[in-house]
């Protein structure tokens, strides 16, 4: 998808924009917004604690506990729907996973900010496997030391690959965009290690 002659830092990403059949990709996404138990979460900031721009979830095994910014995420038990996108995420990047952060954008004013999924539970090279449903929402990789940035239109049915040392060298956000309609669910799937030490969580804004 990059162009190979271009000497500009690339993140080490696999992007599938039509994964899904759209029929099924909106069949997932109306289970997913029935059976998940969404939650209003707040977030740490200087300023205090703050609600977080977007609903969320988080789904997994009994041991796939996850913090960051300054939440502790406990898994509940997988659901029909989600386990079934874990399945196909795991045939369609080799990988294993163990747990889900599932993030339900409401609208265009919901977002995420930049950060990397890089704490120590996660591994030194993560592979991470994002699955977009609903409406089309700009995904930006920005590099940490060029600056030099990518972006990709993350759309319905599709799905994102990231690994090797991506987390390490890229940061990543879904900026706000008021003129987006529609909602939007993504889903992180991921393998957390339970016998690693946490250290401090990268602050997601």
């Amino acid at each position: 998808m990059f162009d190979l002659f271009d000497d500009i830092p690339k993140p080490d990403i696999d992007w599938q924009p039509d994964w899904l059949p759209a029929d099924t990709a909106s069949d997932l996404m109306a289970a997913l917004i029935d059976e998940v138990c969404w939650r209003q979460d707040t977030m740490t900031t200087p300023g205090g604690r703050v609600p977080l721009p977007r609903l969320t979830a988080w789904q997994g095994e009994p041991d796939a506990v996850y913090t960051y910014s300054g939440i502790r995420n406990v898994p509940q038990p997988w659901t029909p729907a989600v386990a079934e996108l874990r399945q196909r995420a795991e045939d369609a990047s080799r990988g294993r996973f163990n747990s889900v952060l599932l993030n339900r954008y409401r609208s265009g004013q919901d977002s995420m900010g930049w950060h990397a999924d890089k704490e120590r539970e996660l591994g030194p090279e993560p592979v991470i496997a994002s699955v977009s449903l609903g409406t089309t929402r700009t995904f930006e990789f920005r590099h940490a030391r060029t600056h030099a940035t990518h972006t990709l239109p993350l759309s319905h049915g599709s799905l994102l690959v990231m690994r090797g040392r991506t987390q390490l060298e890229w940061v990543h956000r879904v900026p706000k965009e008021p003129e987006a309609r529609g909602e939007r669910i993504n889903l992180t799937f991921r393998w957390i290690d339970a016998n690693a030490v946490p250290k401090a969580k990268t602050r997601r804004t």
